[in-house]
């Protein structure tokens, strides 16, 4: 890679440029195994997706695996993992079909009745604990109107069961609320690994560096629990098929720094992130970010190892 300004490292090894400095990039893209730790699937006729009713985009329709198969090839993607995309048994059963039929699928972040305890209790013990793709559980809180809806004691009881099996949570927040109810979730559930999807939809369109969004996410990094998905940033930019590398780097370099490498890992966001532009175009700019930011090592880590462990994917 080149750069065009003096470079200095942390303690932590990562390369930093120094000043005002710009940075020019001659990247040759490492091959190396990458996870797409978020990837959705739906089919219409396997389950009901409320959020996308009314929905006019290229997104009403169905998404099938077999559909990113060639792009998933170009961008270099070796494994991954599906996440939910309806708050119902039937979208979870349908990944984990399609898990098992697919072997580059390691795992599965379904959806749990967090608001009925001895259901989900049910669930997990007559059905979920025993299929070795289910890996962790999410629930769609941005689509709730209230922003503390994990709060609820029926849902603390349920994510207390998630964290006695060792299973993780995906919070998908897009207000800085919603971190304020995560950070109350960890001092009720502290053994409960979570992970913010999207980053909890960093101020990027606003330009700002970082704002409140900083301020609480510098708060939830010193839980050990929370963990980062670089993820739908082409979608968080605003820019959509005009957003580069250049609009996400801060916010990458923010979080890696804030969270430390160890605990940040990558996702797609397919087919959702096909609104700002194609799979393999978004990531190619997570690919150019991290080698700017970090050593090839590290890079693994953050595109491979770190999920596998988060998720407990042996």
């Amino acid at each position: 890679m080149g750069r065009s300004c003096a470079l200095d490292t942390h303690a932590t090894g990562r390369v930093v440029s120094k000043g005002e400095c710009h940075l020019t990039f001659n990247l040759t893209l490492v091959s190396m195994n990458i996870i797409d730790t978020h990837i959705h699937i739906w089919d219409f006729g396997r389950a009901e997706y409320a959020w996308l009713e009314g929905d006019t985009s290229i997104l009403k329709q169905n998404y099938h695996l077999e559909d990113l198969e060639e792009e998933r090839k170009k961008a270099g993607i070796t494994a991954g993992i599906l996440v939910q995309a309806a708050n119902n048994f039937e979208d979870t059963n349908w990944m984990l079909e399609n898990a098992a039929a697919h072997d580059w699928i390691k795992g599965v972040v379904g959806w749990m009745p967090l608001m009925d305890p001895d259901a989900t209790a049910q669930a997990l013990e007559g059905h979920y604990l025993n299929n070795p793709y289910f890996r962790g559980v999410r629930h769609l809180i941005h689509e709730e109107p209230d922003p503390k809806w994990l709060l609820q004691p029926a849902v603390l009881e349920s994510l207390k069961l998630l964290a006695d099996h060792s299973l993780t949570y995906d919070l998908v927040g897009v207000l800085p609320e919603h971190i304020d109810t995560a950070l109350k979730v960890a001092k009720k559930v502290p053994d409960l690994k979570m992970v913010f999807d999207h980053l909890n939809q960093p101020p990027i369109k606003e330009g700002l560096h970082f704002g409140e969004w900083g301020n609480k996410m510098r708060e939830a990094a010193e839980h050990p629990q929370f963990h980062v998905k670089i993820s739908g940033m082409g979608t968080t930019s605003g820019k959509l098929f005009e957003w580069g590398r250049y609009d996400i780097l801060p916010y990458v370099e923010f979080v890696l720094d804030t969270f430390g490498m160890h605990r940040c890992f990558c996702g797609g966001d397919w087919p959702v992130s096909l609104l700002a532009g194609s799979y393999e175009y978004s990531w190619k700019r997570y690919r150019e970010v991290l080698e700017t930011l970090l050593y090839e090592k590290e890079q693994g880590k953050v595109l491979y190892d770190n999920a596998l462990e988060f998720y407990g994917i042996k």
